[in-house]
């Protein structure tokens, strides 16, 4: 449980910095933060995904709220615009919890109102209930006044004529708007005793985090209805809110259920319990099968993203049915030995460029076979996708893809930004690293050996020494190619023969790996120089920060951010390999386990900021490391909460469910 007070909730900064999420399972959210107060376009009480996961729509951006007590208007709405905060009801607030969900508590008058909101899986739904407590012969009225935007989640929107302000009317407890005819209509259902139909629009609310990024960071909002509860009397007020038709009586049925199936494994350590039950939060469906998100609120799924999350989310949390979905899913799209990178928001043809999320796909299969060894399974259905696949690169795919005569892995199309460093501008890729990058090579040989061992496995012999061969002629050339004995480390690419010695982390995928073609003494060296040049408490550099290109701040325009997205930033995923690498190479004793959890003492604190229970994308690479980006990254999540349960540093675990 994440707990705030009034030292947080009343100092504004603190606590707009501090923001929640929930999700349903096919791509739609609701976010905020923690006094309510919308500071991004991607923050709303309900996100649709009509296309699931995609085709996101913001149309419940937020409700105002109002207490009457004894005649006299309390505002509990905090709106921020140009100049001014106002209502500031983040004053009356007396602590705010995420317990599982999130709950919300006012103080006003004497009078203690609570507001509880949660969305309800496989469901485009949010369900939002306040009860009133210490209100003994008062008077309590709540005035809701609903604010919808519908508009793509990216964009904004501006008062406009084209909006239907119309409201229909169903039942006594239950209304409807349609105001665009290329939308869906949204149902409140309620339990008010009365609903007033005039509208208005409300204009030009800020939004902060959008004007420090430097994009448009105003937007107005149409409120249709006005819904009043006698909370007084009845001591609670519901409404939900939902693109289908829904019955107010189904809000504790549907609470209950959500509770139930938060069902989870509890650790004693509460960076492992926290992340444990935020994974959750980035599985969803994509038509029959089920797919990653790689990070919220803005981002899709992504090939690289869900390959590199899967174990962490699914192998690890024993949900091993939803790693086998995904896998297949994926596979079904594969091209041309290709792994899509992306799935676009505007509709379902997948983006083919990227050289590493074919080469994850590899350690995502291995992963499921570590924890289940079901190699029946890969046998019948991903052996001949991932034969195919090393085909492929072994005679070529798109972008020059293919495997060079000394058995590494090269591409020859410097246009196209193949690897994770993938920052482009224009026609400027930020981080350029066309040829044979370091990682590539790493996730080349941990699929070789991989797949030597599902042929193995599966009586394949003449496979098994095929991919053995390939893997000891790929070893001997990496380790001739790649040590840089100067810097006592490995080059970052190498391209004809030109070789990178920029002390990026990407080297450390040569470690961590479960297959590595490094002797212990390079390892460790390796170890050495990343931790020295690299490490932060949230993660790890992308550039060393005695190199002139540097960047180690994340912040300004589209143009400063994307230049510095992987010229030192610290990204959090990037602990889980170096964990990986640091017990590989010290041992696992005591003593490494100690030095490693006082490494993460800063990752557990983060878990109470930012986006709350989860981590941050990436961080600055300068301290004190502000957490930039999304604020809630299913890699970061998954790979942190992999390594340390992997690595044994899991205090004690139990099967049991979320506090209620």
């Amino acid at each position: 449980m994440i707990d705030f007070d009034r030292d947080i909730l009343h100092q504004f900064a603190a606590a707009t910095s501090r923001e929640w999420l929930e999700t349903n399972g096919i791509g739609g959210f609701a976010c905020s933060t923690v006094i309510g107060l919308n500071a991004r376009r991607y923050h709303g009480l309900l996100t649709a995904a009509l296309r699931p996961p995609t085709g996101r729509v913001v149309l419940l951006s937020r409700i105002e709220e109002t207490a009457i007590i004894d005649g006299q208007r309390f505002e509990l709405s905090t709106n921020q615009y140009f100049g001014a905060v106002h209502p500031q009801g983040y004053l009356n607030m007396e602590r705010f919890r995420l317990d599982p969900f999130p709950i919300f508590t006012f103080l006003v008058d004497g009078v203690r109102i609570e507001k509880l909101l949660f969305m309800v899986h496989g469901q485009n739904t949010t369900v939002i209930e306040y009860r009133v407590h210490e209100h003994e012969k008062r008077s309590v009225q709540l005035e809701l006044r609903p604010l919808i935007a519908f508009r793509d989640y990216h964009g904004l929107t501006r008062e406009n004529t084209a909006l239907d302000r119309s409201v229909q009317i169903h039942h006594d407890k239950l209304v409807s708007v349609h105001p665009y005819p290329d939308h869906p209509s949204l149902f409140f259902a309620h339990d008010a005793s009365g609903v007033d139909l005039e509208s208005f629009w409300y204009r030009r609310f800020e939004y902060a985090f959008e004007r420090e990024r430097g994009l448009d960071a105003d937007e107005d909002l149409f409120n249709p209805l006005t819904m009043r509860f006698d909370a007084g009397a009845r001591n609670h007020a519901t409404v939900i809110a939902s693109t289908e038709i829904m019955e107010v009586a189904s809000a504790g049925r549907l609470r209950q259920q959500e509770l139930d199936r938060r069902v989870r494994i509890v650790s004693e350590d509460n960076l492992v319990a926290t992340l444990t039950a935020s994974a959750d939060a980035y599985i969803v469906a994509r038509g029959e099968q089920k797919t990653v998100i790689a990070g919220y609120p803005w981002f899709t799924d992504w090939g690289r993203d869900t390959m590199i999350a899967l174990p962490g989310l699914t192998c690890l949390t024993g949900r091993y049915e939803i790693a086998r979905s995904v896998l297949l899913g994926f596979a079904r799209y594969v091209d041309c030995g290709m792994l899509p990178n992306r799935f676009p928001d505007a509709g379902e043809t997948p983006e083919y460029n990227t050289i590493d999320a074919t080469l994850w796909y590899f350690e995502a299969v291995r992963s499921l076979l570590h924890y289940t060894e079901d190699y029946s399974f890969v046998g019948t259905q991903l052996y001949p996708v991932l034969s195919d696949i090393i085909e492929w690169h072994i005679r070529g795919t798109r972008y020059g893809i293919q495997m060079d005569r000394d058995g590494l892995i090269a591409s020859s199309d410097p246009a196209v930004q193949l690897t994770w460093m993938d920052a482009k501008i224009g026609d400027w890729i930020v981080t350029p690293r066309n040829g044979k990058a370091v990682e590539i090579q790493a996730l080349w040989y941990n699929a070789l050996r991989t797949m030597e061992d599902i042929a193995g496995r599966l009586r394949i012999p003449a496979d098994a020494q095929k991919y053995a061969g390939l893997a000891e002629l790929a070893q001997r050339s990496f380790n001739g190619l790649f040590w840089n004995e100067e810097a006592a480390c490995l080059y970052d690419v190498v391209s004809g023969d030109s070789k990178d010695a920029a002390i990026r982390p990407n080297q450390i995928l040569a470690v961590s790996l479960t297959h590595s073609m490094l002797a212990k003494e390079r390892a460790k060296a390796v170890v050495e120089v990343v931790e020295r040049d690299l490490f932060t408490p949230y993660g790890l550099r992308t550039l060393s920060a005695a190199d002139a290109q540097y960047r180690g701040s994340y912040e300004g325009d589209p143009v400063a951010r994307d230049s510095a997205y992987h010229q030192g930033t610290a990204w959090a995923w990037l602990l889980g390999p170096f964990i990986d690498a640091y017990f590989k190479v010290y041992g696992r004793g005591m003593e490494t386990q100690d030095q490693v959890r006082n490494r993460l003492r800063g990752m557990s604190a983060h878990l109470s900021e930012a986006g709350l229970g989860h981590v941050s994308e990436i961080f600055d690479g300068d301290s004190p490391h502000h957490p930039r980006g999304c604020f809630a990254q299913a890699w970061s999540v998954a790979e942190i909460l992999r390594a340390v349960v992997e690595n044994g540093m899991a205090e004690s675990k139990r099967v049991g469910k979320t506090r209620i």
